[in-house]
């Protein structure tokens, strides 16, 4: 194997590699989840029927390959639709969020915090979304385009009651919010309980979509939650919220690369082209 053929093969699987990380991205927190879980189950069962002779289980198995992805294509259109409206914006490639600096991360963390402690203090309902790693276009196209820098003072006068765009959620992307008065999905967790109030159901229903991270300020009790995949943690305080916030908003390190060694390289070419 020459080093041009190595190259591409390591591209090949590279670009395999990330198309399946993508996918999963996408099914996860979703009903394509189960399917993804249950597909991985079907094959490790017909492999091992096929390897224990396993006649008639074997042919029934078979069988489905053939009639199954017809049936999947059916039952999970939606979910097929939003991956393929996913895979077409910039979000799904890249973020912002990925590009911030240590110190821009902080800066967002503590003008969250500020306008947060504010706002609970005084009773002021509150939804932020802050967008991380999956892209939030369709839930900010629900609401009113801000296109601003990102402020403590511009959060508590979005959510002040009486102001036109007070309602719903904002959302966050990089230092700037994006959009206001945004419509966040219901969460469709059987699991939540009958006591968990419609912003709350909100904040969960937008991290069973997406990896976004939601703060939110109870306007009956001002008390500060915050809800990341699936999860919600309630009654935290100005320096807890600062805490999570943190740890939720650091990059994710990517492992390190291998080295190829050049002279590995040439004498791999070199002995090919000597075996020709």
């Amino acid at each position: 194997m020459d080093g041009i053929t190595l190259l591409r093969t390591v591209v090949d699987i590279l670009v395999v590699a990330f198309l399946f990380y993508k996918i999963i991205q996408l099914a996860r927190g979703t009903r394509a989840w189960q399917i993804l879980t249950g597909l991985a189950v079907f094959f490790i069962a017909l492999g091992l029927s096929r390897k224990l002779q396993l006649v008639t289980l074997s042919w029934l198995l078979g069988y489905l390959v053939y009639t199954g992805p017809v049936a999947l294509v059916i039952l999970f259109y939606p979910e097929l639709r939003h991956g393929l409206e996913q895979m077409g914006r910039i979000g799904f490639w890249g973020s912002e969020f990925r590009l911030l600096g240590q110190q821009e991360r902080s800066k967002v963390v503590e003008e969250v915090v500020k306008a947060a402690s504010e706002m609970a203090s005084r009773r002021i309902g509150a939804l932020i979304a802050i967008e991380r790693e999956t892209g939030l276009d369709d839930i900010a196209e629900t609401g009113k385009r801000v296109d601003a820098v990102l402020s403590a003072e511009l959060l508590t006068t979005i959510f002040y009651p009486g102001t036109p765009l007070h309602d719903q959620a904002v959302i966050v992307r990089g230092t700037r919010i994006v959009a206001a008065s945004c419509v966040l999905p219901l969460s469709e967790d059987p699991t939540v309980g009958l006591g968990v109030h419609t912003r709350h159901r909100a904040a969960l229903g937008l991290t069973e979509q997406s990896d976004a991270v939601v703060v939110v300020v109870s306007e009956e009790t001002g008390s500060i939650s915050l809800c990341w995949d699936r999860r919600m943690v309630r009654g935290l305080n100005k320096d807890t919220l600062r805490d999570r916030l943190t740890s939720l908003l650091q990059p994710v390190v990517p492992p390190p690369a291998i080295p190829l060694r050049r002279g590995w390289l040439w004498k791999t070419k070199k002995t090919g082209t000597g075996s020709q």
